[in-house]
Protein backbone atom coordinates (compact mmCIF):
# COMPACT_ATOMS: atom_id res chain seq x y z
CA UNK A 1 0.00 0.00 0.00
CA UNK A 2 2.80 2.38 0.72
CA UNK A 3 3.76 4.36 3.90
CA UNK A 4 0.94 6.97 3.04
CA UNK A 5 -2.19 4.82 2.69
CA UNK A 6 -0.85 2.43 4.92
CA UNK A 7 -1.01 4.90 7.74
CA UNK A 8 -4.70 5.98 6.95
CA UNK A 9 -5.62 2.14 7.64
CA UNK A 10 -8.05 1.94 10.61
CA UNK A 11 -6.71 0.16 13.77
CA UNK A 12 -6.31 -3.49 13.96
CA UNK A 13 -3.74 -6.56 13.19
CA UNK A 14 -3.60 -8.88 10.74
CA UNK A 15 -2.98 -11.76 13.01
CA UNK A 16 -1.05 -14.98 12.05
CA UNK A 17 -0.20 -15.67 7.95
CA UNK A 18 -2.84 -17.64 6.30
CA UNK A 19 -4.66 -17.85 8.88
CA UNK A 20 -5.08 -14.05 10.03
CA UNK A 21 -8.22 -13.22 12.53
CA UNK A 22 -9.99 -16.57 12.06
CA UNK A 23 -9.12 -18.42 14.61
CA UNK A 24 -10.30 -15.56 17.37
CA UNK A 25 -13.83 -15.50 15.23
CA UNK A 26 -14.51 -19.09 15.15
CA UNK A 27 -13.25 -19.38 19.18
CA UNK A 28 -15.46 -16.57 19.82
CA UNK A 29 -18.55 -18.09 17.92
CA UNK A 30 -17.69 -22.23 19.42
CA UNK A 31 -17.31 -20.80 22.66
CA UNK A 32 -21.23 -19.14 22.63
CA UNK A 33 -20.09 -15.31 23.30
CA UNK A 34 -20.02 -14.01 19.58
CA UNK A 35 -19.56 -10.75 20.74
CA UNK A 36 -16.47 -11.51 22.54
CA UNK A 37 -14.72 -11.16 18.86
CA UNK A 38 -15.64 -7.37 18.45
CA UNK A 39 -15.38 -6.68 21.75
CA UNK A 40 -11.34 -7.57 21.83
CA UNK A 41 -11.03 -4.97 19.35
CA UNK A 42 -13.00 -2.43 20.77
CA UNK A 43 -10.80 -3.20 24.05
CA UNK A 44 -7.69 -2.89 21.87
CA UNK A 45 -7.99 0.08 19.98
CA UNK A 46 -11.09 2.02 21.49
CA UNK A 47 -14.67 2.23 19.84
CA UNK A 48 -13.35 3.59 16.11
CA UNK A 49 -16.29 1.53 14.76
CA UNK A 50 -14.03 0.60 11.84
CA UNK A 51 -11.06 -2.21 12.38
CA UNK A 52 -8.84 -4.10 10.01
CA UNK A 53 -8.03 -8.03 10.34
CA UNK A 54 -7.29 -11.00 7.65
CA UNK A 55 -10.58 -13.04 7.70
CA UNK A 56 -11.72 -15.72 5.06
CA UNK A 57 -8.23 -15.37 3.07
CA UNK A 58 -8.52 -11.73 2.97
CA UNK A 59 -7.36 -8.26 3.83
CA UNK A 60 -10.39 -7.30 5.36
CA UNK A 61 -12.14 -4.18 7.37
CA UNK A 62 -14.49 -4.81 10.04
CA UNK A 63 -17.37 -2.36 10.31
CA UNK A 64 -19.21 -2.23 13.39
CA UNK A 65 -21.53 1.12 13.50
CA UNK A 66 -25.15 2.15 11.95
CA UNK A 67 -23.79 4.85 9.90
CA UNK A 68 -20.70 3.14 8.40
CA UNK A 69 -22.68 0.50 7.27
CA UNK A 70 -25.45 2.10 5.89
CA UNK A 71 -22.58 3.95 3.74
CA UNK A 72 -21.01 0.93 2.50
CA UNK A 73 -24.36 -0.51 1.72
CA UNK A 74 -26.26 2.71 0.29
CA UNK A 75 -22.98 3.02 -2.59
CA UNK A 76 -22.89 1.06 -5.06
CA UNK A 77 -20.29 2.24 -7.18
CA UNK A 78 -17.91 2.37 -4.20
CA UNK A 79 -18.54 -1.64 -2.65
CA UNK A 80 -20.09 -4.86 -4.81
CA UNK A 81 -20.86 -8.22 -3.14
CA UNK A 82 -17.82 -9.95 -1.44
CA UNK A 83 -18.80 -13.26 -0.06
CA UNK A 84 -16.11 -15.71 1.18
CA UNK A 85 -15.07 -18.11 -1.64
CA UNK A 86 -17.08 -21.02 0.48
CA UNK A 87 -20.14 -18.90 0.63
CA UNK A 88 -20.18 -18.35 -3.55
CA UNK A 89 -19.25 -21.73 -4.58
CA UNK A 90 -21.88 -23.31 -2.27
CA UNK A 91 -24.84 -21.27 -2.95
CA UNK A 92 -23.97 -20.65 -6.45
CA UNK A 93 -22.09 -17.91 -8.85
CA UNK A 94 -25.37 -16.89 -10.59
CA UNK A 95 -27.06 -16.35 -6.95
CA UNK A 96 -27.36 -12.74 -5.30
CA UNK A 97 -24.47 -13.66 -3.29
CA UNK A 98 -21.89 -13.62 -6.22
CA UNK A 99 -23.48 -11.07 -9.08
CA UNK A 100 -23.16 -7.83 -10.40
CA UNK A 101 -25.12 -5.06 -9.19
CA UNK A 102 -27.37 -4.14 -12.47
CA UNK A 103 -27.74 -8.08 -12.55
CA UNK A 104 -28.77 -8.45 -9.02
CA UNK A 105 -31.47 -5.52 -9.15
CA UNK A 106 -32.86 -7.30 -12.43
CA UNK A 107 -33.40 -10.93 -10.79
CA UNK A 108 -34.33 -9.46 -8.12
CA UNK A 109 -37.05 -7.76 -9.68
CA UNK A 110 -38.47 -11.32 -11.48
CA UNK A 111 -38.29 -13.39 -8.27
CA UNK A 112 -39.28 -10.21 -5.85
CA UNK A 113 -43.46 -10.74 -6.42
CA UNK A 114 -44.12 -13.71 -6.95
CA UNK A 115 -42.58 -14.94 -3.38
CA UNK A 116 -43.74 -11.25 -1.25
CA UNK A 117 -46.56 -9.95 -3.32
CA UNK A 118 -50.30 -10.09 -1.89
CA UNK A 119 -51.14 -12.07 -4.64
CA UNK A 120 -48.75 -14.83 -3.88
CA UNK A 121 -49.01 -14.40 -0.19
CA UNK A 122 -52.89 -14.36 -0.14
CA UNK A 123 -52.39 -18.09 -2.05
CA UNK A 124 -49.41 -19.63 0.68
CA UNK A 125 -51.52 -18.62 3.39
CA UNK A 126 -53.88 -21.43 3.36
CA UNK A 127 -50.79 -24.49 2.95
CA UNK A 128 -48.80 -22.46 5.75
CA UNK A 129 -51.45 -22.53 8.01
CA UNK A 130 -52.42 -26.19 7.25
CA UNK A 131 -48.93 -27.22 7.49
CA UNK A 132 -48.10 -25.41 10.78
CA UNK A 133 -51.24 -26.66 12.08
CA UNK A 134 -50.84 -30.53 11.29
CA UNK A 135 -47.02 -30.46 12.85
CA UNK A 136 -48.41 -28.91 15.87
CA UNK A 137 -50.52 -31.72 16.41
CA UNK A 138 -47.97 -34.06 15.02
CA UNK A 139 -45.52 -32.98 17.63
CA UNK A 140 -48.62 -33.23 20.50
CA UNK A 141 -49.71 -36.62 19.61
CA UNK A 142 -45.94 -37.89 19.93
CA UNK A 143 -45.87 -38.34 23.49
CA UNK A 144 -42.43 -37.79 24.82
CA UNK A 145 -40.21 -34.84 23.82
CA UNK A 146 -39.67 -33.76 20.28
CA UNK A 147 -36.00 -32.21 19.09
CA UNK A 148 -37.78 -29.17 18.12
CA UNK A 149 -35.15 -27.13 15.58
CA UNK A 150 -35.28 -30.25 13.62
CA UNK A 151 -38.72 -30.57 13.45
CA UNK A 152 -39.00 -26.59 12.71
CA UNK A 153 -36.75 -26.90 10.06
CA UNK A 154 -38.53 -29.69 8.58
CA UNK A 155 -42.10 -28.30 8.69
CA UNK A 156 -40.93 -24.67 7.39
CA UNK A 157 -39.04 -26.97 4.67
CA UNK A 158 -41.94 -28.34 3.45
CA UNK A 159 -43.67 -24.87 3.00
CA UNK A 160 -40.43 -23.65 1.23
CA UNK A 161 -40.60 -26.40 -0.72
CA UNK A 162 -44.51 -25.98 -1.90
CA UNK A 163 -44.38 -22.50 -2.87
CA UNK A 164 -40.95 -23.01 -4.85
CA UNK A 165 -41.20 -26.30 -6.21
CA UNK A 166 -45.14 -27.22 -6.08
CA UNK A 167 -46.33 -30.84 -5.95
CA UNK A 168 -42.96 -32.14 -5.28
CA UNK A 169 -42.76 -36.10 -3.87
CA UNK A 170 -42.08 -36.87 -1.01
CA UNK A 171 -38.49 -38.32 -1.65
CA UNK A 172 -37.77 -35.07 -3.50
CA UNK A 173 -38.37 -33.35 -0.59
CA UNK A 174 -36.44 -35.98 1.79
CA UNK A 175 -33.60 -35.68 -0.61
CA UNK A 176 -33.53 -32.23 -0.98
CA UNK A 177 -34.05 -31.82 2.96
CA UNK A 178 -30.64 -33.94 3.70
CA UNK A 179 -28.74 -31.93 1.20
CA UNK A 180 -29.61 -28.42 3.00
CA UNK A 181 -28.79 -29.50 5.94
CA UNK A 182 -24.77 -30.47 5.10
CA UNK A 183 -24.69 -27.59 2.86
CA UNK A 184 -25.62 -25.11 5.54
CA UNK A 185 -22.67 -26.54 7.79
CA UNK A 186 -20.31 -25.87 4.97
CA UNK A 187 -21.48 -22.56 4.46
CA UNK A 188 -19.04 -20.28 6.58
CA UNK A 189 -16.20 -21.81 6.89
CA UNK A 190 -12.55 -21.09 5.30
CA UNK A 191 -13.00 -23.04 1.34
CA UNK A 192 -10.32 -25.69 2.26
CA UNK A 193 -11.64 -28.87 0.38
CA UNK A 194 -9.91 -31.67 2.12
CA UNK A 195 -11.75 -34.84 3.92
CA UNK A 196 -13.19 -34.17 7.16
CA UNK A 197 -13.83 -30.48 6.62
CA UNK A 198 -17.08 -29.15 6.27
CA UNK A 199 -16.62 -27.38 2.71
CA UNK A 200 -16.23 -31.12 1.40
CA UNK A 201 -18.99 -32.35 2.59
CA UNK A 202 -21.01 -29.48 1.39
CA UNK A 203 -19.82 -29.23 -1.94
CA UNK A 204 -20.81 -33.24 -2.27
CA UNK A 205 -24.29 -31.66 -1.30
CA UNK A 206 -24.54 -29.11 -3.57
CA UNK A 207 -23.70 -31.34 -6.88
CA UNK A 208 -26.62 -33.53 -5.42
CA UNK A 209 -28.46 -30.49 -4.95
CA UNK A 210 -28.24 -29.31 -8.35
CA UNK A 211 -28.67 -32.63 -9.76
CA UNK A 212 -32.02 -33.00 -7.78
CA UNK A 213 -33.05 -29.55 -9.25
CA UNK A 214 -31.82 -30.19 -12.57
CA UNK A 215 -34.21 -33.29 -12.89
CA UNK A 216 -37.04 -31.29 -11.95
CA UNK A 217 -36.58 -28.34 -14.58
CA UNK A 218 -36.09 -31.08 -17.08
CA UNK A 219 -39.28 -32.56 -16.28
CA UNK A 220 -40.99 -28.84 -16.37
CA UNK A 221 -39.43 -27.90 -19.78
CA UNK A 222 -40.76 -31.42 -21.12
CA UNK A 223 -43.74 -31.14 -19.72
CA UNK A 224 -44.25 -27.80 -21.60
CA UNK A 225 -42.59 -29.10 -24.36
CA UNK A 226 -46.04 -31.32 -24.88
CA UNK A 227 -48.29 -28.62 -23.43
CA UNK A 228 -48.43 -30.27 -20.16
CA UNK A 229 -49.96 -28.35 -17.23
CA UNK A 230 -48.79 -29.73 -14.11
CA UNK A 231 -51.99 -27.64 -12.12
CA UNK A 232 -50.98 -24.76 -9.91
CA UNK A 233 -47.84 -22.70 -10.56
CA UNK A 234 -45.42 -22.73 -8.59
CA UNK A 235 -42.00 -20.25 -7.93
CA UNK A 236 -39.84 -22.28 -10.26
CA UNK A 237 -42.77 -22.17 -13.15
CA UNK A 238 -42.38 -18.53 -12.67
CA UNK A 239 -39.04 -18.14 -12.70
CA UNK A 240 -38.91 -20.27 -16.07
CA UNK A 241 -41.70 -18.18 -17.71
CA UNK A 242 -39.90 -14.75 -16.85
CA UNK A 243 -38.60 -12.32 -18.85
CA UNK A 244 -37.03 -8.76 -18.15
CA UNK A 245 -38.39 -5.72 -20.58
CA UNK A 246 -35.21 -6.75 -23.04
CA UNK A 247 -37.18 -10.43 -23.31
CA UNK A 248 -33.98 -11.97 -21.45
CA UNK A 249 -34.94 -14.97 -19.70
CA UNK A 250 -33.45 -17.14 -16.82
CA UNK A 251 -31.03 -20.00 -18.12
CA UNK A 252 -30.90 -23.40 -16.26
CA UNK A 253 -28.06 -22.68 -14.11
CA UNK A 254 -29.50 -19.04 -13.03
CA UNK A 255 -32.53 -20.57 -11.83
CA UNK A 256 -30.90 -23.67 -10.46
CA UNK A 257 -28.53 -21.07 -8.04
CA UNK A 258 -31.22 -18.78 -7.26
CA UNK A 259 -33.73 -21.68 -6.10
CA UNK A 260 -30.68 -23.29 -4.03
CA UNK A 261 -30.44 -19.75 -2.44
CA UNK A 262 -34.03 -19.22 -1.97
CA UNK A 263 -34.30 -22.72 -0.58
CA UNK A 264 -31.45 -22.44 2.09
CA UNK A 265 -32.23 -19.08 2.87
CA UNK A 266 -36.17 -19.51 3.20
CA UNK A 267 -36.08 -22.31 5.83
CA UNK A 268 -32.80 -22.12 7.73
CA UNK A 269 -34.13 -18.38 8.74
CA UNK A 270 -37.86 -19.49 9.05
CA UNK A 271 -36.91 -22.35 11.48
CA UNK A 272 -34.18 -20.63 13.36
CA UNK A 273 -36.14 -17.13 14.37
CA UNK A 274 -39.08 -19.58 14.94
CA UNK A 275 -37.17 -21.54 17.97
CA UNK A 276 -35.57 -18.54 19.13
CA UNK A 277 -38.85 -16.25 19.17
CA UNK A 278 -41.00 -19.67 21.23
CA UNK A 279 -37.36 -19.80 23.39
CA UNK A 280 -37.74 -15.72 24.81
CA UNK A 281 -41.60 -15.84 24.78
CA UNK A 282 -40.83 -19.57 27.39
CA UNK A 283 -38.45 -17.37 29.42
CA UNK A 284 -41.43 -14.61 29.68
CA UNK A 285 -44.69 -15.92 30.74
CA UNK A 286 -45.69 -12.25 30.61
CA UNK A 287 -45.53 -11.88 26.85
CA UNK A 288 -46.12 -15.04 25.95
CA UNK A 289 -49.49 -14.41 27.91
CA UNK A 290 -50.05 -10.90 26.22
CA UNK A 291 -49.43 -12.75 22.51
CA UNK A 292 -51.46 -15.39 23.29
CA UNK A 293 -54.30 -13.25 24.10
CA UNK A 294 -53.88 -11.24 20.85
CA UNK A 295 -54.13 -14.40 18.90
CA UNK A 296 -57.14 -15.23 20.79
CA UNK A 297 -58.65 -12.29 20.21
CA UNK A 298 -58.03 -12.27 16.58
CA UNK A 299 -59.51 -15.99 16.31
CA UNK A 300 -62.61 -14.36 18.14
CA UNK A 301 -62.73 -11.60 15.70
CA UNK A 302 -62.59 -14.39 12.43
CA UNK A 303 -66.16 -15.35 11.00
CA UNK A 304 -68.22 -18.70 11.02
CA UNK A 305 -67.89 -18.67 7.06
CA UNK A 306 -64.22 -18.15 6.87
CA UNK A 307 -61.70 -20.84 6.19
CA UNK A 308 -58.43 -20.04 8.02
CA UNK A 309 -56.19 -16.97 8.73
CA UNK A 310 -56.39 -14.03 6.10
CA UNK A 311 -53.25 -11.58 5.18
CA UNK A 312 -56.23 -8.73 7.41
CA UNK A 313 -56.10 -11.33 10.26
CA UNK A 314 -52.26 -11.56 9.75
CA UNK A 315 -51.97 -7.72 9.77
CA UNK A 316 -53.36 -7.28 13.13
CA UNK A 317 -50.70 -9.27 15.00
CA UNK A 318 -49.07 -6.26 16.27
CA UNK A 319 -47.63 -7.33 19.61
CA UNK A 320 -46.38 -10.50 17.49
CA UNK A 321 -44.69 -8.17 14.95
CA UNK A 322 -43.00 -6.92 17.67
CA UNK A 323 -41.54 -9.89 19.10
CA UNK A 324 -40.22 -11.31 16.60
CA UNK A 325 -38.53 -7.77 15.24
CA UNK A 326 -37.00 -7.72 19.15
CA UNK A 327 -36.31 -11.47 17.92
CA UNK A 328 -34.14 -10.67 14.77
CA UNK A 329 -32.50 -7.44 16.45
CA UNK A 330 -31.48 -9.37 19.82
CA UNK A 331 -30.46 -12.92 17.66
CA UNK A 332 -30.03 -11.62 14.31
CA UNK A 333 -29.72 -14.60 11.76
CA UNK A 334 -27.58 -12.72 9.31
CA UNK A 335 -25.07 -11.83 11.79
CA UNK A 336 -22.70 -9.92 9.12
CA UNK A 337 -22.63 -9.61 5.72
CA UNK A 338 -19.77 -9.03 2.98
CA UNK A 339 -18.89 -6.72 0.48
CA UNK A 340 -15.66 -5.58 -1.69
CA UNK A 341 -14.05 -2.05 -2.19
CA UNK A 342 -14.00 -1.20 -5.87
CA UNK A 343 -11.73 1.69 -5.10
CA UNK A 344 -10.02 3.30 -2.42
CA UNK A 345 -12.60 4.66 -0.04
CA UNK A 346 -13.15 6.36 3.03
CA UNK A 347 -15.50 5.22 6.47
CA UNK A 348 -15.25 7.25 9.06
CA UNK A 349 -12.18 8.65 8.46
CA UNK A 350 -10.32 5.66 7.72
CA UNK A 351 -9.39 4.17 4.67
CA UNK A 352 -10.57 0.79 3.04
CA UNK A 353 -7.75 0.20 -0.03
CA UNK A 354 -9.24 -0.93 -3.25
CA UNK A 355 -9.65 -4.46 -3.53
CA UNK A 356 -10.28 -5.19 0.46
CA UNK A 357 -12.92 -7.13 1.86
CA UNK A 358 -15.22 -5.23 3.81
CA UNK A 359 -17.56 -6.53 6.76
CA UNK A 360 -20.55 -5.23 8.41
CA UNK A 361 -21.13 -6.11 11.97
CA UNK A 362 -24.84 -5.92 11.77
CA UNK A 363 -25.16 -7.76 15.53
CA UNK A 364 -22.74 -5.10 16.71
CA UNK A 365 -25.24 -2.48 15.65
CA UNK A 366 -27.78 -4.20 17.16
CA UNK A 367 -25.86 -4.46 20.48
CA UNK A 368 -24.86 -0.94 20.59
CA UNK A 369 -26.24 0.66 24.19
CA UNK A 370 -26.66 3.85 22.34
CA UNK A 371 -29.01 2.50 19.39
CA UNK A 372 -30.38 0.22 21.75
CA UNK A 373 -30.61 1.10 25.57
CA UNK A 374 -30.06 -2.01 27.89
CA UNK A 375 -29.28 -4.21 24.02
CA UNK A 376 -28.87 -7.91 25.95
CA UNK A 377 -32.82 -7.36 27.18
CA UNK A 378 -35.35 -8.83 25.54
CA UNK A 379 -38.15 -6.33 25.15
CA UNK A 380 -40.83 -6.08 22.00
CA UNK A 381 -42.28 -3.18 23.69
CA UNK A 382 -39.20 -0.83 22.17
CA UNK A 383 -40.82 -1.21 19.12
CA UNK A 384 -44.16 -0.16 20.18
CA UNK A 385 -44.29 3.58 17.79
CA UNK A 386 -40.67 3.11 17.41
CA UNK A 387 -39.44 3.63 13.36
CA UNK A 388 -35.80 2.76 13.26
CA UNK A 389 -33.60 5.13 11.64
CA UNK A 390 -31.79 3.82 8.67
CA UNK A 391 -28.89 1.77 8.91
CA UNK A 392 -30.01 0.82 12.65
CA UNK A 393 -31.90 -2.41 12.08
CA UNK A 394 -30.68 -4.64 9.44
Amino acid sequence: LGAERRARLPPGEMGWPLVGGMWDFLRAFKSGKPDAFIASFVRRFGRTGVYRSFMFSSPTVLVTTAEGCKQVLMDDDAFVTGWPKATVALVGPRSFVAMPHDEHRRIRKLTAAPINGFDALTGYLPFIDSTVTSSLRAWADHGGSVEFLTELRRMTFKIIVQIFLGGADQATTRALERSYTELNYGMRPMAINLPGIAYRGALRARRRLVAVLQGVLDERRAARAKGVSGGGVDMMDRLIEAQDERGRRLDDDEIIDVLVMYLNAGHESSGHITMWATVFLQENPDMFARAKAEQEAIMRSIPSSQRGLTLRDFRKMEYLSQVIDETLRLVNISFVSFRQATRDVFVNGYLIPKGWKVQLWYRSVHMDPQVYPDPTKFDPLRWEGHSPRAGTFL
